[in-house]
């Protein structure tokens, strides 16, 4: 089942349209949809990821297409058939272009393409539902679209995710090490600064002390 469509500009990354499902799963989506902006952040830096990825995520799979300077994701259950979400996505992407084409690289505020959402994605996606449908089983045995070449990686190793936990670790580490070295330095520091404090009064305090017991030795 198609669970999250969202269209963005690859060039910023800036999210142009978006459609969910019944929202039933709001909370998860809503950190898949994290992962989302992320991917198009990483896009939109210019790493020259392909043109056409799945991308393995918990119980789901992304899957993207770009075309025109626009990335077309959708998030779908693992049992969905990999061709019919990227026929979906295609379908998305020629009525996309086909309406919207001379506003994508002048549109400044995030999901400005909203008319879509309750139009076209859901209308769509409707008919991409079901996989038992006449439709989209004739899809799915159409020989000329083949997706088994389309890349599939790990989340983790898109985002570089691995690499950031390992940074953030040497990073805890070292800020652990640099705060025992802190504590020591500011056990030193008070104790010097008690020195500093209550030493004049010591040495006034064991002077006179000193005199008393003078005059007990010399008068006494």
């Amino acid at each position: 089942m198609v669970k999250l469509t969202i269209m963005a500009r690859v060039a910023d990354g800036l999210p142009l349209a978006e459609g969910l499902d019944d929202g039933r799963d709001q909370k998860d989506l809503d950190f898949y949809k994290q992962q989302a902006k992320f991917l198009f952040k990483k896009l939109s830096q210019g790493h020259h990821e392909p043109s056409r990825m799945t991308v393995e995520t918990g119980s789901y799979f992304f899957h993207y297409i770009i075309e025109g300077g626009v990335c077309y994701l959708t998030l779908c259950e693992r049992s969905y058939p990999k061709k019919l979400a990227y026929q979906y996505l295609e379908d998305l992407q020629r009525e996309f272009e086909k309406t919207n084409r001379s506003q994508i690289d002048t549109v400044a505020r995030p999901y400005a393409f909203t008319n879509l959402v309750n139009t076209f994605i859901q209308k769509t996606r409707k008919l991409y539902l079901d996989t038992r449908t006449q439709r989209n089983l004739s899809k799915l045995n159409d020989d000329l679209y083949e997706v088994q070449q389309i890349m599939t990686r790990n989340i983790q190793d898109v985002l570089g995710v691995g690499d950031k936990l390992d940074q953030v670790t040497q990073m805890s580490s070292r800020l652990s090490s640099e705060s025992r070295i802190y504590a020591n330095k500011a056990k030193d520091l008070n104790r010097q600064a008690l020195i500093r404090k209550w030493a004049p009064l010591v040495v006034v305090v064991s002077v006179v002390l000193l005199l008393l017991f003078l005059r007990r030795r010399i008068w006494g």
